[in-house]
């Protein structure tokens, strides 16, 4: 598991009720063969609509991105 996903899964860990820290970490480097950001593995997508979104969609956001990491997708 790269530092990065480690770094995820430490972070998503400490997620509670108050407001939904975004997962970049400053590596924005986009994987061509996954698709995802190799920092924080977010699509282009995620990463644009992350602003626009209240704390339960960024939550949701949250546990799509440890799936993948779990899962071995990114």
């Amino acid at each position: 598991m790269s530092p990065a996903a480690e770094l995820l899964l430490e972070r998503a860990a400490e997620l509670d009720a108050g407001p939904v820290p975004s997962p970049c970490i400053s590596v924005c480097r986009m994987s061509a063969e996954t698709g995802f950001c190799e920092g924080c593995f977010r699509t282009l997508e995620e990463i644009a609509a992350w602003g626009m979104q209240g704390d339960e969609e960024r939550r949701a956001v949250w546990r799509l991105l440890v799936d993948r990491v779990q899962e071995g997708k990114a």
